[in-house]
This record gives structure tokens, sequence and C-alpha cells, in this order.
């Protein structure tokens, strides 16, 4: 398969990742599981018909609230790595099949049996996860239709976009036992919503409604009912722009924001380099030319 773009060697110090083709053929029917089975913890499904493209990476473990345990958190490594490398996934959304729960955080009762090396070990095995999470070269959704809390927030924190139904509660409640957001939550949350504003949450604990969580600019939509329409709704309004420049326009926000601005316009120029050559800009002009919707290919 042609690969979606080649990087100019004037790009190299950025370390900017190679982006890999985004189309091809995909399975005929309309829903596959490809990572494991429904009775997994953490599961991949692919959407078909219409919506191919578009893949739900579930959380379902009802035992315990979507808990981040050993083998939660085994299953999320594993499913992170299979879409990295996923060249039909132009989007994907993140959400919860337990009712009232996203995801609780911690597992406190399996957390209670490790001592202090192995606290540290599995907190550092949270912030890699999270960060191969926000990494991820596609779009990212969290659809939050319950308690996102602790860990369970610093999920959502880590996609691009968060969309949560009328029944969300969504905090850093660390401080109450004595601990400090240890997978993101310092670092993420002041980026999104400011540094006064997640000092307060964190240091109050304070937990909030997906109305409350729009107003402070910590969730991109508040909707009654189930977030996941309006989270569909989204990735399909993504899915049908070109999926190179998707990507591009992701890398250059999200490594753009860490550099000042002249790096950062410098970083905007490489990624924008590596749209001109695929065949999508050119089906974008001549689609524009003919009045009629692009057919992009993602090469």
């Amino acid at each position: 398969m042609r690969v979606a773009a080649v990087f100019v060697r004037s790009a190299s110090w950025y370390n900017v990742p190679k982006v890999a083709p985004v189309a091809g053929p995909r399975a005929l029917f309309a829903r596959s599981l490809s990572t494991a089975t429904a009775s997994a913890e953490c599961y991949i499904e692919h959407l078909g018909n219409s919506d191919q493209g578009i893949t739900i990476l579930n959380f379902n473990r009802p035992a315990a609230k979507n808990a981040l345990g050993r083998t939660f958190m085994s299953q999320f490594r594993n499913a992170l790595e299979e879409l990295r490398f996923d060249e039909q996934t132009r989007v994907v959304l993140v959400r919860s099949l337990v009712p009232k729960v996203f995801c609780a955080g911690a597992d406190l009762k399996e957390r209670a049996t490790m001592n202090q090396t192995e606290v540290a070990e599995f907190v550092h095995g949270l912030r890699t996860a999270f960060g191969n999470l926000e990494s991820l070269p596609m779009p990212t959704i969290s659809v939050i239709d319950g308690a996102a809390l602790g860990g369970g927030l610093e999920v959502a924190l880590a996609t691009d976009l968060r969309v949560a139904g009328s029944g969300a509660k969504l905090g850093l409640p660390e401080t109450k036992l004595a601990i400090i957001p240890g997978a993101g939550g310092t670092q993420r949350l002041p980026r999104l919503i400011g540094i006064p504003k997640a000092k307060e949450l964190i240091l109050t604990a304070r937990v909030l409604d997906n109305k409350e969580a729009a107003d402070v600019g910590l969730v991109n939509y508040a909707v009654d009912g189930s977030g996941y329409d309006k989270a569909l709704e989204v990735a399909r309004q993504i899915m049908n722009k070109g999926p190179v420049a998707i990507r591009m326009a992701k890398l250059a926000i999200d490594r753009g924001a860490q550099l000042d601005m002249a790096s950062g316009l410098a970083f905007e120029q490489t990624c924008y380099a590596q749209v001109i050559p695929t065949e999508d800009r050119l089906e974008g002009l001549r689609a524009f030319k003919e009045k009629r919707e692009p057919v992009y290919k993602g090469r």
C-alpha cells in the first residue's frame, strides 16, 4: 500500500513521525471485535457501513466500575498499540459500556495490596499509557456518561475532545486520599482550563456535572441523555475531511503547543509540507471545481 506522505529531510530535527496510510479494505460486516471479545475489560470495536473508519475503545469492567487494574491496563495498552498502527481507523471514540460510570480511577482494592515500589511502577505505567493515548495519530473523543474521577478523568484528559452526558461526574479527588493526581492530571488539566481553575478543582477535590464541566472548558459538549450520539456526530464530521490533513493538523497543534511561537510556526510549515504531495489535496481541488463532495483516500 502506498504511504500517505513522505517527510522532507529538513523536518528530521523535529522528530516528526511518519504518517501511515489511512484508507483500504475492511471486513464487510458492520461491527467486528479485533482485540478481544465483548467479555474483555477493554477492547476495540470497528464500526462499519457508512461509519467505517470510526473505531470505539470500549471499557467493560462492571464489577469494579472500570477501575484501572492490572488486567484492564494490560488490555488498554494492547488496544492502543493496535490502534496506533491501524491504517483504517480515522477517529477513535473512548466510551464505557458500564452504566453510570466512565472510569472510576485507580483500583484501590488492588492498590492496597501493593508495596511502595509497586505503586510507583504502576502509576508510572498509567502515565505512560495515557501518554500513548494522547499521542495516537488520529483524533480521539471521550464519551463520558457517568463518573470520570481521578484516573478516569485523566484518561479523558488524554483524548482530543470530550462529550459529557447528563449523568457525567468529573473530578480529580485525589487530595481526599492524601495523594495527588499522578497520571497527568496536574499537567493536562491546567493546560486545558487554565492554572487558577485547575488549582481550585484539584485542591478542593470538587466534582463537576456536565454543564459545569462545559462552563470551565473541561468538555467540548454537555448534552442531555447519553453523549454517544453527539460524539458520533462529531466523529462523522471529521470522517469526511482529508485523513492525512486531519492527522497533520492534530500533530501541528499538539507539538506546536509545546514550543515558542517561532518554532511552532516552523513546525506548522513542516506539517503543511506533508499534505502538498498527497493525492487527497488534488482531489479536494477537483471536487471544489466540480462542485461535488470530495472522495478522500488517505494518500
